[in-house]
């Protein structure tokens, strides 16, 4: 298994999420939304100019910026 970021993930692929690599408010907004390590992931949209990606987890989706979604690392 190799680990990279979530930005790196293209249209279909899935991965767990390892770790967050972010501080404060967008830290504990994420993890308010369910982005926690060991959750899997899927990315099923990437808008036009590659910003922002759309995500499901947990049985939602979720829209996520580039810079953001940088800092989450994901096992695949």
């Amino acid at each position: 298994m190799m680990a990279k970021t979530l930005k790196d993930l293209k249209p279909g692929e899935r991965g767990v999420i390892s770790s967050i690599d972010l501080k404060g408010l967008m830290r504990r907004k994420l993890l308010d939304m369910g982005v926690i390590p060991g959750v899997e992931v899927y990315v099923d949209k990437v808008a036009p100019f590659g910003d922002p990606i759309e995500i499901h987890l947990r049985g939602y989706a979720l829209s996520l910026r580039k810079s953001d979604a940088a800092k989450i690392i994901i096992v695949e």
